[in-house]
């Protein structure tokens, strides 16, 4: 699970530490960075999932990725011309943990400069400082070499012995013209090895996992092909539902139907999706409406509102998406009415908890922050301008000055529209 995102020079950030638990909450007004945020994520898991060669394609876009904010030429924060990002990941145990961290020149070339996964240890048990070292193999055999090899995109750097590093070298070019990279040898048990090999797939692995939701109701409503992973828009979310096993289709349609039943409207009995066509190849998402005793209406979602497909997007990817993710959705209460968002919290609070998924949101919405409680305060970051030089930063809530003040005199929604925390960040500066 991710831990912790650092950001140097991304953007509007010149630096800035965001912690990520089970629910985090970010919170700001318009142009204070929470989008950047956002996009610093999208940009990690798209320079892990793609090929080096495709730096440009992870921030301007390509025919397959919508382009980031800026693209190339506003990534690094003007009039700079470089960013690196961090990011913390859990190790195997609460000691240890794993530092991925990727900078990238944006001009007058864009190129990765460096790249690398440190492993970081808490000696606090035996009164030495936390150390951060890079992760040391020695005695590296070639099935190892072959692995950092097939890695070398996301691992530039990942020892302090040079030997390792020289037989590498050494065994890429004696096997630069044959075809032992494509044909791993086998594994030998060693055990740490194994353990090496197993820390660069957690660490590889978590980051492939972040999934940025930003539902759009108009991409929902068509027919979609049959899917095996939930687009980013929810445009193939009849897809992804119809693909599933039976046992889970069952149990995935039964958990969406008894949330949806839980809207304050309690018109929509049932949600479900299915394989249309002569090939059964597509598919479409439908819903029975109750709206008065003994008189049910199937509709499908050309006919749904734009509020509850954005819920039942929410909901299918909280479902659908494998465990140990990171989901991250902008304006998470985008679209929804008032009365709704209560169920909303509680879906993400119990589906998280549950599937072992991390999920974080931002929000400027008074009604969405009162609907979380007292209780969220410790994982709510406020992003805002520094006011004497306009960089983003994020401030945990409670390190706000005379924030327990703030808090006993009025709820964190009514905080947001007087506009007492931004009063309060700009005289702390």
């Amino acid at each position: 699970m991710l831990k912790q995102l650092i950001l140097e020079n991304w953007k509007s950030f010149r630096y800035a530490a965001l912690p990520i638990d089970p629910l985090t909450v970010i919170i700001g007004t318009n142009s204070s960075g929470k989008s950047n945020v956002v996009e610093a994520l999208e940009f990690l898991q798209r320079i892990v999932t793609g090929k080096d060669e495709d730096i440009e394609a992870a921030l301007a876009g390509d025919e397959t990725l919508p382009s980031i904010r800026g693209g190339v030429e506003w990534a690094a924060r003007k009039p700079g011309t470089e960013f690196t990002l961090k990011v913390v990941v859990q190790g195997d145990d609460d000691l240890t943990d794993y530092i991925y961290s990727i900078s990238v020149q944006t001009q007058p070339i864009i190129q990765i400069l460096e790249k690398q996964i440190n492993i970081q240890v808490d000696d606090s048990s035996r009164e030495l400082p936390k150390r951060s070292t890079l992760i040391d193999i020695k005695n590296i055999s070639n099935s190892e070499l072959v692995f950092l090899k097939e890695h070398k995109r996301n691992i530039q750097s990942i020892n302090v012995n040079k030997a390792v590093s020289k037989s590498m070298t050494e065994w890429e070019n004696k096997n630069s013209e044959s075809n032992v990279i494509t044909e791993t040898p086998e594994i030998q048990e060693n055990p740490q090895r194994i353990q090496f090999k197993n820390q660069i797939n957690t660490v590889i692995q978590t980051i492939e996992n972040i999934f940025v939701l930003n539902p759009l109701p108009s991409n929902m409503r068509d027919y979609s092909p049959l899917s095996e992973k939930l687009e980013s828009d929810a445009s193939n979310i009849a897809g992804v539902l119809a693909a599933l096993d039976y046992e889970q289709k069952t149990e995935v349609e039964s958990t969406l139907s008894t949330y949806v039943r839980n809207l304050p409207e309690g018109d929509i009995q049932k949600v479900w999706a299915e394989k249309v066509g002569r090939f059964g190849t597509d598919a479409m998402l439908y819903c029975e409406e109750l709206w008065k005793p003994a008189h049910s209406t199937e509709i499908d979602a050309r006919s749904m509102s734009d509020g509850t497909l954005r819920f039942i997007a929410i909901l299918t990817a909280l479902l659908t998406r494998p465990e140990g993710s990171q989901i991250v959705i902008e304006e998470v209460d985008n679209g929804l009415h008032p009365s709704r968002l209560e169920l909303l919290v509680k879906m993400l609070r119990e589906i998280g908890k549950k599937r072992n998924i991390d999920i974080l949101v931002t929000t400027h919405n008074p009604a969405f922050l009162d609907a979380l409680g007292s209780e969220i305060v410790p994982f709510v970051v406020v992003a805002h301008r520094n006011y004497e030089n306009g960089d983003s930063q994020l401030t945990i809530l409670e390190d706000i000055q005379n924030f327990s003040k703030l808090f006993a005199s009025a709820s964190l929604g009514k905080l947001t529209i007087n506009g007492a925390i931004e009063r309060n960040l700009s005289r702390g500066e």
